[in-house]
C-alpha cells in the first residue's frame, strides 16, 4: 500500500472537511474502514449508483485517502482500502462519530460496530484523553487554550 504523503496536504482541514462531509465520501470511508472495500460490495452497502460510487471513489483516490488495486487479472476489479495516512486522519473520526451515532441513536435497532485494538487484541472503546494527565477528555472539559497578546502560541 503506498502513501501520497506529499499529495496529502490540507489546508487547516478544510479540503479533508470538504471531502469526508461531502454525503456518499464518508459512508464510502466509513464502509472501507469496517472492511467492504470490492466495488460490488460497496455498491450494494450503500446503494448508490455505480457512476456515482466510481466518481467518489476517484475522488478519494486522488486525494490521496483510498489506494486501489485489482484483485482480477482478467476483468479490471478493484479493491480499496485507506491510506496509512487516511488511517492516521480518518480512523479517529470515524470512530468518534460511530460511538457518538451509536449512543444517541433514537432508532432501537442500530447495528453496534465493535472495534479491537491489535496491540492487545481486546475490544476497545476509543477515547480523547489528556496528553498531560491522561484523564478522558470530554466536550464540556475542552476549550481553547488563551493565546498571547498578539499572537498565536506556537507548541
Amino acid at each position: 500500500m503506498s502513501d501520497r504523503r506529499s499529495h496529502v496536504t490540507f489546508q487547516h482541514g478544510q479540503e479533508f472537511m470538504a471531502a469526508i462531509s461531502e454525503r456518499w465520501n464518508y459512508q464510502i470511508l466509513r464502509e472501507v474502514f469496517f472492511g467492504v472495500g470490492r466495488f460490488g460490495e460497496l455498491k450494494r452497502a450503500l446503494g448508490i449508483s455505480a457512476n456515482i460510487l466510481t466518481a467518489r471513489l476517484n475522488g478519494l483516490t486522488d486525494l490521496g485517502l483510498l489506494t486501489k488495486r485489482a484483485y482480477r487479472p482478467d476483468k479490471p476489479w478493484y479493491e480499496y482500502e485507506l491510506t496509512d495516512s487516511a488511517r492516521e486522519l480518518v480512523v479517529p473520526a470515524i470512530a468518534a462519530i460511530t460511538r457518538w451515532a451509536e449512543t444517541y441513536a433514537t432508532d432501537g435497532d442500530v447495528t453496534r460496530h465493535l472495534l479491537m485494538h491489535t496491540v492487545c487484541g481486546n475490544p476497545t472503546s476509543p477515547y480523547l484523553a489528556c496528553s498531560s494527565c491522561h484523564q478522558p477528555v470530554e466536550a464540556s472539559t475542552l476549550r481553547p487554550m488563551p493565546t498571547e497578546e498578539g499572537g498565536v502560541e506556537q507548541g
